[in-house]
């Protein structure tokens, strides 16, 4: 068996094209569902904002950073889990915020702006702490990254079709609250059907490395949750921030690092198998936490609410 920094997974240009082109529809539904209010929203809850993005473009990719050191994994693994780190939310977060019983508002307004911001955080975040990992760098420059060019592969598939869907849903309300649901959820099924489809046409490779991975992915995940959760907690945020934040923080765009991956680093090993496992486990552990969550009271109840 090969070293895991030595395969390529293959996913040929044309498949390519059309999960570009799925990923590029499923930022255009999670922005129907985004109003301008929700940008509005941040000047309302300035301290919830901007702890949730200083966990989540800060904390994450730094703490990650030290836990590829401390697992003392493979450099292209190193690189996934660094990458995925510095993904934005999917809209995921939203519905499983809802089923936790935390702020949906405050949830759906951080995967907007957090998108927004991770245009241009994203390849300045991962080519800063790649570039600083003492044996990834090493294959990070092999690889020549220019971040000014997945910049602009970032504003293609997320900026361009998000701004898109706003400017639809601003002029077209009525057309957008029919649609919008329907093209959510269908974009959610395309962007898993071809997570699956790659892990599939690769069968052999992830069977061959899952397990290289999939300890250090439950790891990582479970840190993401919890960066969310202390980082709400250590300010003050009642319970009904801290599970949305939670959430926020913990689920994170591994389609979009699925398609970085095979755009700008040819299916690398290590990086490939830690995103196709992320996009999976990623989802199933939200679930776990927000199906408990959702059992237990909030404490001190809905901000604003009067108790019973």
């Amino acid at each position: 068996m090969l070293p895991v920094d030595e395969i390529r997974l293959n996913f040929n240009p044309a498949s390519l094209a059309v999960l570009n082109a799925v990923l590029a529809f499923l930022m255009f539904g999670i922005s129907l569902d985004t109003r301008i209010d929700d940008f509005k929203r941040v000047l309302r809850l300035p301290l919830a904002f901007t702890v949730g993005i200083v966990a989540q473009f800060l904390f994450l990719p730094a703490i990650t950073f030290g836990l590829t050191l401390l697992l003392g994994v493979a450099p292209s693994i190193a690189l996934g889990m660094i990458l995925v780190a510095c993904c934005p939310p999917g809209n995921v977060s939203n519905i499983l915020t809802h089923r936790a019983n935390g702020n949906v508002a405050l949830s759906v307004s951080m995967t907007a702006v957090s998108n927004a911001v991770a245009i241009v955080a994203m390849p300045l975040n991962f080519a800063f702490w790649g570039g600083l990992h003492p044996t990834a760098s090493t294959l990070l420059k092999t690889i020549a990254l220019d971040p000014v060019q997945m910049v602009g592969h970032i504003l293609l598939i997320i900026g361009i079709p998000f701004a898109l869907g706003l400017w639809v849903a601003h002029r077209f309300p009525r057309a957008t609250a029919r649609f919008k649901k329907p093209v959510r959820i269908l974009s959610f099924l395309a962007l898993i059907g071809f997570i699956v489809g790659a892990i599939a046409g690769n069968w052999r490779y992830f069977l061959d490395y899952v397990g290289l991975v999939i300890v250090a992915v439950a790891i990582h995940d479970a840190l993401a949750f919890g960066i969310g959760w202390l980082s709400a907690r250590a300010v003050g945020l009642p319970d009904y921030d801290r599970r949305a934040l939670s959430i926020e923080v913990g689920i994170r765009n591994a389609g979009l690092g699925l398609v970085l991956i095979f755009s700008f680093f040819g299916g690398l090993g290590g990086m490939a198998v830690v995103a196709g496992v992320w996009g999976f486990w990623d989802i199933i552990a939200g679930m776990l936490l927000a199906g408990w969550w959702g059992r237990r009271p909030l404490r001190g109840g809905v901000p604003g609410q009067a108790r019973a």
